[in-house]
């Protein structure tokens, strides 16, 4: 290896640094990673809605925010 790419920390971009260093290359942008949490609160959604859509979870489910990313640009693998 001639070189080692290091991506410096910009904001909450952790995902999108720790990501690219790890994998050496600028394989992910924060509209990709912002693409893949939004696919990720879409298929939750459909499994809580497995559920019942009526049931109080569901609802609940439905009036919090993402929990895979946020308007600042941090990602989240919390659940």
């Amino acid at each position: 290896m001639e070189s080692i790419f290091h991506e410096k920390q910009e904001g909450s971009l952790c995902a999108q640094h720790c990501l690219n260093n790890l994998l050496q290359g600028e394989y992910f942008s924060p509209v990709e990673l912002s693409s893949v949490a939004h696919q990720l609160d879409e298929e939750e959604r459909m499994r809580m809605a497995e559920g019942g859509v009526t049931s109080e979870d569901y609802c609940t489910f439905l009036q919090q925010p993402s929990g895979n990313v946020d308007d600042s640009g941090f990602f989240s693998i919390q659940k």
